[in-house]
């Protein structure tokens, strides 16, 4: 049996793949070759004009999505989170409007800033701080990841936080941020809207969203029942930066129920026809919905409560009963 040495025979491509892999990850020195292991070295997750490209190239994807109301045109630079609540918006709005978005208006991003940490191993991730022409004078906190350097950069997280509550991070001499492990805050969100208690401070998110909550868990003819649920999986993991305190900002998931039912002989209103567009089977006595939430939240040094400064949320499903 002849070998074969052209090296296009599987033993000639699997030897070349290895040869190939191998250069990509050495630095060819006077010493010799050094090789680079990315899940092991302490490497920033992006440069600032990669970083820069990024924000750009989800800008784009976003403005043409939300203009067809088509979600396979930003698919690919979405993900988590915000992945599932642009899905469902961009879902939500062709059924009612196939014709595209008439009323769309480009998302313009400016003043951005740029926070990217170094960190060993996947995802590598990275925040940016940027000025919108929507959302009033807030800012629009984006993080960015990937799991590989093969992949595009995709939004995991979008909130809204008003500009003067924007922390400042902790960033070392050569200009990279410092991550930190994010804290479950997920589980102790969902905990703190059952149970109440002192792990958050109070705010729109917090408290105020209980007490509205308990006013209406019980109206003439009408009963509404919640669970919340953490979500931490995957894309959905949560992500932190050191502040220059020593706290964290956490950016973190979590996942809402609420069960609309009617008294006998009623029947349950759909609120709008978004919602109808989501919604599976035929609503009788009961509508439940069901959302996923993302939250910007600071963690301060030494335990105290927690502070959510941003909360985007948005519908994502409903079943009809």
């Amino acid at each position: 049996m002849s070998r074969d040495r052209s090296g296009r025979g599987p033993r000639g491509r699997n030897r070349r793949a290895r040869i190939a892999a191998s250069l990509a990850v050495c630095a060819v020195m006077t010493s010799g070759c050094v090789v680079v292991h990315g899940e092991r070295e302490v490497l920033p997750a992006a440069s600032r004009p990669e970083a820069a490209r990024a924000l750009a190239r989800f800008t784009d994807a976003y403005n043409r999505a939300d203009r067809a109301y088509d979600s396979s045109l930003d698919a690919g630079y979405v993900t988590g989170a915000f992945g599932a609540i642009d899905s469902a918006r961009l879902r939500a709005g062709h059924a009612n409007n196939p014709g595209g978005n008439s009323r769309h208006t480009p998302l313009t991003l400016t003043d951005a800033k740029y926070t990217i940490p170094a960190k060993a191993g996947w995802p590598r991730w990275f925040v940016v701080n940027a000025k919108g022409n929507k959302g009033g004078s807030a800012r629009w906190l984006m993080v960015f990841v990937r799991d590989d350097l093969g992949e595009a950069w995709r939004v995991a997280y979008l909130t809204l936080v008003p500009a003067g509550q924007v922390p400042e991070f902790r960033v070392g001499a050569d200009g990279w941020a410092e991550a930190v492990p994010g804290e479950d805050l997920s589980a102790r969100y969902a905990a703190y809207l059952r149970d109440g208690g002192k792990t958050f401070a109070d705010g729109p998110s917090t408290s105020n969203w209980r007490a509205v909550r308990a006013q209406q868990a019980r109206k003439p003819g009408l009963v509404r029942q919640y669970i919340d649920e953490p979500v931490t999986r995957d894309a959905f993991a949560p992500l932190a930066l050191r502040t220059t305190d020593g706290g964290a900002l956490v950016f973190f998931a979590s996942h809402h129920y609420e069960k609309r039912t009617a008294a006998a002989g009623t029947s349950v209103t759909v609120p709008n026809r978004d919602v109808q567009a989501l919604t599976k089977g035929e609503v009788k006595q009961s509508l439940t919905l069901e959302f996923i939430s993302n939250q910007t939240a600071l963690d301060p040094p030494g335990g105290g409560p927690v502070s959510i400064l941003g909360r985007v949320q948005g519908l994502t499903a409903a079943q009809g009963e």
